[in-house]
């Protein structure tokens, strides 16, 4: 007898798929199982595919690749659909996958195999379930691995609900789901899949009291399985009405269980025959069971940022009425990781005869009690500044204030040492260490655009000019508050010029994504300097401002400033990151506070037909106890020369200014003031440095000897400036040099 004779006698079929060519050879035993003529046939693989459940083809797949990547045989459970698909029965393939490689080096494979009925069990019978082996349990077992992963990775209800909805059950998959939660008498739906908005009406508050197959589920906490139409009106008569609309043929109603408790109910419909055998039934509670819990954790998830987000709006304030003259904008951002609040904070406070002050700080932490001492410093900061107090008065206050309420929390009167012992392994330890913040202080005249600025430890302000210019403005500082109480603050004063843009941060805008001040100063220079922010007049005005030119287009519009604040953001983690969830939220590394402060510039309707291109200015005090910062003036030299047409012109510009300051530092007993200048159209023009002093000792011409250290400062003015000069003044003298830039000519054309 034959082989072929053989297996068809045992009702066993003989298939080879050919997924290269696309086509399948069936022998007439296979054809009779696949629902066609019972001969031997070729046939493409769409008219093969078209007699398999959706759901079993789907899965086939993953069966197949993993048979491929193990090396073994692939074997699945499979349902036979006729034309208008009916289940006509259930087969089971075994096949083992061969790879073939084609000539131009691609991979494919060929399944041979066998195909066989299994017995199917009646719906609501209770015989025996033929048993799932192989390559299909560890199908299912994927499917619960997938499952549990996309769930623990949901992190709202909303997003709960999405993914119980695209599960694809291995062998049988509902298509109508529904979560129904359980408060105090009440059932109601949470939400569904499957079913029209309006489906909802019946099922919402219906009392727990009710016949119907969830509230049953809830009051025993016991899984309802109703295989058949028939069973559901057995048991539910008075819900069947409700049921019958929807044209489903089985049910399972599963409780949702977290720690004992039962929260509510999930359940699954199925327009075609489910049995719900052993293995089924085992799937379907292992997934109610995530699904509780992923709903238990989105629950606290969703109860958490609802307190923390309403606990940061309430102590981050607004920015007031508008300022004359002025334009203001800030952001916050809150960590990526715990709960989203931190001690970063900004505030903006009306002063007496009509001043204001910006303040940004940041207390040390990430964590609920940052946040509180943020509320309580800023408050307290508000207050001394309201009083009247000046800007270093200010933080002397806030620091002493801070230094204070570490220590009385540190040394808590009501809870005695012992006590403090006993309860060392409850009470968080770093709770009741010291904290420190840093701070910056400005005083701004809207009038004049003065603005007097005190630092405790925090970045210094940055300055973008009229033409785009960015340059970090040195400012005099102490030690962050609440780490030494009597910590003096000194003063710095400069002016805000008529379309300068003022940029105070935390160094989380800063350092955030490994960068250090250095380079992420770097990364939002780039930002700044850039002209995507620019204002929608500009037009192309903004873009030729960047480069050589005359007239209206060396002239910049001020920067939008609620643009310019999300670009700084987006600098840092991306666009919107801190809005949704993303794959780039985890890149909030530290809480971010940005304010930006924009004086306006003259009115373009009023201002002359050719404005000549903004002056670039800089002012900076060198103190005798502060020499280190002769590096920070040689730094604000080449950041106001940064597109200097000549290279050794701004090197000359360096040298000079480091010699005059130190001269300063050496022979005088007062403080250096360097106010630097640049005037004049792209390629033409014109640096002016002073640097002033209170000594009326007027500097000579010397001859250095070839060892000597000093001597050389008038030397190399006259050496290296275009012109240089001594002012007297009543008290003192100021020594100034000018440089005119040279443009580059182009190179010779190449004929």
């Amino acid at each position: 007898m034959r082989t072929e004779d053989v297996l068809a006698a045992i009702a066993t079929g003989l298939w080879r798929w050919d997924n290269a060519s696309g086509t399948v050879t069936l022998d007439s035993e296979a054809a009779r199982l696949l629902g066609l003529p019972a001969e031997p046939v070729v046939l493409p693989e769409v008219a093969v595919r078209s007699r398999f459940h959706p759901v079993d083809w789907n899965e086939i797949n993953g069966i197949v690749n993993l048979a491929v990547a193990e090396g073994t045989l692939a074997e699945a459970r499979l349902r036979i659909m006729d034309v208008d698909g009916r289940v006509l029965r259930t087969v089971r393939s075994r096949s083992k996958p061969m790879e073939k490689r084609a000539a131009d080096g691609s991979t494919d494979y060929e399944l041979i195999g066998t195909i066989q009925e299994i017995a199917e069990p009646q719906p609501g019978t209770t015989a025996a379930h033929t048993p799932i082996t192989g390559d299909w349990r560890r199908s299912r077992e994927a499917f619960l691995l997938d499952a549990g992963r996309a769930l623990a990775e949901a992190r709202s209800t909303a997003e709960v609900l999405r993914v119980a909805a695209s599960l694809s059950m291995p062998g049988f998959s509902p298509d109508g789901l529904a979560v129904f939660g359980a408060a105090g008498d009440r059932l109601s739906i949470i939400g569904h899949h499957g079913h029209d908005p309006c489906d909802e009406g019946p099922f919402t508050h219906m009392p727990l009291e009710t016949d119907y197959p969830a509230a049953e589920v809830v009051r025993t906490g016991r899984a309802i399985y109703l295989p058949t139409p028939d069973e559901y009106r057995r048991r539910f008569p008075a819900a069947w009405p409700l049921a019958q609309r929807f044209d489903r043929v089985s049910w399972a109603f599963l409780p949702l269980i977290v720690a004992g408790r039962t929260m509510g109910a999930w359940m699954a419909a199925f327009k075609h025959p489910a049995s719900f055998s052993p293995d089924e039934r085992s799937v379907l509670t292992t997934v109610a069971r995530m699904l509780a819990q992923a709903l238990q954790r989105a629950g606290v998830a969703e109860s958490e940022r609802e307190l923390t987000t309403g606990l940061q709006r309430s102590m981050m304030p607004q920015l007031g009425p508008e300022i004359p003259g002025m334009r203001i904008a800030a952001r916050y951002v809150p960590t990526g990781g715990g709960l989203q609040v931190g001690g970063d904070w900004y505030d903006m406070i009306p002063l007496p005869s009509g001043r204001f002050a910006l303040v940004i700080g940041d207390v040390q932490g990430h964590d609920v009690r940052a946040a509180g001492l943020m509320g309580q410093l800023r408050i307290a900061v508000r207050a001394y500044a309201s009083e009247g107090h000046r800007p270093d008065a200010v933080l002397s206050r806030a620091s002493r204030f801070l230094a204070g309420l570490c220590s009385s929390q540190e040394s808590d009167p009501y809870v005695d040492g012992d006590a403090r012992a006993r309860d060392a392994d409850v009470r968080d330890s770093d709770f009741q260490s010291p904290r420190f913040a840093t701070c910056l202080y400005v005083e701004c005249d809207p009038k004049t655009g003065m603005l007097e600025v005190a630092r405790a430890g925090h970045p210094d302000p940055a300055i973008r000019m009229a033409d785009g210019t960015v340059l970090m403005r040195p400012t005099a500082g102490g030690l962050p508050l609440g780490i030494d109480p009597d910590t003096d603050y000194p003063t710095t004063r400069f002016a805000l010029e008529p379309g300068e843009t003022m940029m105070l941060c935390t160094d989380g805008l800063i350092e955030t994504g490994g960068h250090d001040l250095d380079t992420g100063w770097a990364r939002l220079r780039a930002v700044l300097e850039s002209d995507a922010h620019e204002s929608p007049s500009t037009g192309a005005g903004a873009g030729a401002g960047t480069g050589a030119g005359t007239g209206t287009a060396g002239l910049l519009e001020p920067p939008h400033l609620e643009r310019l604040a999300d670009l700084l953001v987006q600098a840092v983690h991306g666009p919107s990151s801190h809005h949704t969830t993303g794959p780039l939220a985890d890149r909030r590394e530290d809480d971010i506070a940005v304010v930006l402060l924009c004086r306006e510039a003259v009115d373009h309707r009023t201002a002359p037909l050719h404005p000549a291109r903004p002056a670039r200015r800089t002012v900076l005090t060198v103190a005798q106890v502060e020499p280190e910062r002769i590096a920070g003036a040689r730094q604000q030299i080449r950041e106001l020369l940064h597109d200097w047409a000549d290279p050794d012109q701004v090197d000359s510009a360096v040298l000079m200014v480091s010699e005059m300051v130190t001269n300063v530092l050496t022979h005088t007993d007062g403080d250096a003031l360097l106010v630097a200048e640049a005037v004049g159209e792209l390629g033409a023009r014109r640096l002016r440095v002073e640097v002033a002093d209170g000594s009326d000792e007027l500097p000579h011409k010397r001859q250095p000897g070839e060892m000597s250290s000093s001597g050389r400062g008038v030397l190399l003015m006259e050496m290296l400036a275009d012109a240089w000069g001594v002012d007297p003044r009543g008290e003192g003298k100021s020594i100034w040099f000018e440089l005119h830039e040279q443009s580059k000519t182009d190179a010779d054309p190449v004929f």
